[in-house]
């Protein structure tokens, strides 16, 4: 059985000038709002979308993006390393491959739907059809070819925003409320699959909330309409003609569509798009914390009732976790006023809010709750919110050392970590089912530092002494720390 994959809904590439598909037109619309026309909601099963379509089509357009391809990519298509895009092309081209082999490089067409949401002319795609583009063209659904400027992307959401000038008066769609689509209710999304162009699927969203691994800000609507390569930045409407969310992504095991699309949900597109707008850029806030999630061998270890929560396995120094005082072991249990019952909860809270603000931060320590009050900061690069590796599923059969200068310049151990030294695991025992391996430095034993093996065999001990399952231990590994739980029953 193939190995399912997940894909960006991304565009097939041509290399040349020969289109793949052609661009459906319809009867010219006025200008206006096409929403407000089909506000109506459609209840029940529905005879026919027909109306609905034809009032919001008109706002989605095909994006020819124009890009430099250089002379390493791979030489048989113009589609890099990427199997599935490499059979498509050659279904259309077979073995021929329009200059590539060009020494000098040469210029990739690619194409990828959005849509219009304002008179103004500003358009709505992902940041992913976009990215390194040399020209960005918008093609009407009337054949119209406008010129775009990229007013600003953001990766982190896959969303960016175009900006095109007409003279005549362009029609838009408005954004809609995400929050209270329900699993279950009726979908459709329009775009430009495979750059066939105004293709119209429908569906129902079979799944909300869903993390698909792309990023620490997932949340994606999950949607069984067919969503395919060129449908990336095209709008998921609901039957009220509204826009929901932006499809960005499918989950194939052939590149094609098998019924599970994903679209950035319109309730976070929203704030995205408005900020790009006002300022080309997304300003998130910034707390400063590595985290984890709470296995039931960690919830026994800190004497947790749950698993809910976010670990805070390291504290940036400088950071506004620090200055609020939250600690190394803490567990963050709410963000202002927002329950973290999943530690993927609590990136997604800080994201949406502002450098500058404060919020009221419910931490565990030490089996009591306290409530801190953190001023957000300006995010930075630095993986400050994303999630530590998680353990691996699993006596600790392991080989220690206290540091020293020889097993520091073996391992390349920075000068002012302290802890005890991992020089050998056994493939059978506890720990390595943990995921421990040589060079890891265990720099705490049940939230206690450690400085030397006699006080990690006590710490060992103290937690025997307790019954307890598991001990805690925080393993240090190339300038990154995370909790483990170890069984010692």
């Amino acid at each position: 059985m193939s190995k399912k994959l997940l894909h960006f809904a991304t565009a097939a590439a041509v290399a040349t000038g020969i289109a793949v598909g052609t661009t459906i037109t319809a009867a010219p619309i006025t200008a206006s709002s096409v929403s407000a026309d089909a506000s109506r909601e459609i209840a029940g099963l529905p005879n026919s979308f027909a109306d609905l379509v034809e009032q919001v089509r008109p706002a989605v357009v095909n994006i020819s993006v124009t890009t430099s391809v250089s002379a390493k990519t791979s030489p048989g298509s113009p589609f890099g390393n990427d199997p599935q895009m490499e059979e498509f092309y050659k279904r259309f081209f077979g073995d021929r491959a329009p200059d590539s082999r060009n020494p000098r490089g040469r210029k990739a067409q690619a194409v990828g739907s959005g849509f219009i949401i304002d008179a103004e002319g500003y358009v709505v795609t992902n940041h992913h059809v976009i990215d390194k583009a040399t020209e960005v063209t918008v093609i009407l659904e009337d054949g119209t070819e406008l010129e775009a400027e990229v007013k600003g992307s953001d990766p982190k959401t896959d969303l960016a925003l175009l900006k095109v000038e007409s003279e005549e008066s362009l029609p838009y769609v408005d954004f809609g409320d995400s929050e209270s689509a329900r699993v279950g209710d009726w979908v459709i999304a329009i775009g430009n699959p495979f750059g066939l162009g105004g293709t119209t699927t429908t569906g129902i969203i079979s799944a909300r909330g869903r993390d698909i691994n792309s990023g620490p800000l997932d949340d994606f609507i999950q949607v069984d309409a067919a969503i395919n390569r060129g449908n990336s930045g095209g709008p998921l409407f609901s039957t009220s003609g509204r826009v929901i969310g932006v499809n960005t992504a499918i989950y194939s095991p052939n590149g094609g569509s098998v019924g599970i699309g994903f679209a950035v949900p319109s309730d976070q597109a929203n704030r995205i798009i408005a900020q790009l707008k006002d300022t080309g850029e997304v300003t998130r806030g910034w707390l400063g914390v590595q985290i984890q999630s709470i296995t039931k061998d960690i919830a026994n270890s800190l004497d947790l009732d749950s698993t809910r929560g976010a670990l805070v396995a390291d504290v940036v120094k400088g950071s506004p976790a620090e200055s609020g005082g939250i600690k190394t072991g803490d567990v963050i249990v709410d963000f202002g006023g927002t329950e973290i019952d999943k530690m993927r909860n609590l990136p997604k809270a800080v994201a949406r809010a502002l450098p500058g603000e404060s919020f009221p931060v419910i931490v565990l320590r030490d089996g009591k709750s306290i409530t801190l009050d953190i001023t957000l900061e300006k995010s930075k690069d630095e993986p400050a919110l994303a999630a530590v590796s998680e353990p691996a599923k699993g006596e600790l059969g392991l080989t220690l050392s206290d540091l020293n200068d020889d097993v520091r310049e073996r391992f390349r151990i920075e000068s002012d970590t302290t802890g005890v030294v991992v020089l050998d695991v056994d493939r059978n025992g506890k720990a390595a089912e943990k995921g421990i391996r040589p060079g890891d430095v265990i720099v705490s034993v049940g939230n206690e530092s450690i400085t030397d093996t006699q006080e990690l065999k006590r710490g060992i001990s103290a937690a025997r002494d307790a019954n307890r399952k598991s001990v805690l231990l925080r393993i240090a590994r190339e300038g990154r720390e995370r909790f483990v739980a170890v069984p010692v029953a």
